[in-house]
C-alpha cells in the first residue's frame, strides 16, 4: 500500500501562483513515477505532469507546459508541482497519483490516489 496525501491548494488570482505537494509513505518503492492529474467541476479527470522519481524525468501537458514545474525530494518522499501564471482554467481539484498500470497520461490506470486539493483561480 502506498499514502499520498497532498497540500498546498488554495484560493489564487489569476496570473498567481501556488505550489502543490504531494507527501508519499508506504511502499513507495513500487513504482517510479509520480504524477499529478486535476478534475474540473463536470470534466473527466485529466493529465498535468509527472517525474521518476530515480532520474527526475519529467512529462507535462501541453495546457500546463511552461507555467507549471513538477519537482521531486527523495529524501523526503515528496513531489511538488510549482504552477505559476495560473489562469481561471486551472481551477480544479488537484491529485497526486502513483504506480500506472497503463499509459501514464491515464487516469483509470492509476493504484493509488490522494484525497485532493482545491486550487481555484479567480479572474
Amino acid at each position: 500500500q502506498v499514502q499520498l496525501v497532498e497540500s498546498g491548494g488554495g484560493l489564487v488570482q489569476a496570473g498567481g501562483s501556488l505550489r502543490l505537494s504531494c507527501a508519499a509513505s508506504g511502499r513507495t518503492f513500487c513504482s517510479n513515477l509520480m504524477s499529478w492529474f486535476r478534475q474540473a467541476a463536470g470534466k473527466d479527470r485529466e493529465f498535468v505532469a509527472a517525474i521518476t522519481w530515480s532520474h527526475g524525468v519529467t512529462y507535462y501537458a501541453d495546457s500546463v507546459k511552461g507555467r507549471f514545474t513538477i519537482s521531486r525530494d527523495n529524501a523526503k518522499n515528496t513531489v511538488y508541482l510549482q504552477m505559476n501564471s495560473l489562469k481561471p482554467d486551472d481551477t480544479a481539484v488537484y491529485y497526486c497519483a502513483t504506480h500506472p498500470q497503463l499509459k501514464y497520461t491515464d487516469y483509470t490506470g492509476y493504484d493509488y490516489w490522494g484525497q485532493g486539493t482545491q486550487v481555484t483561480v479567480s479572474s
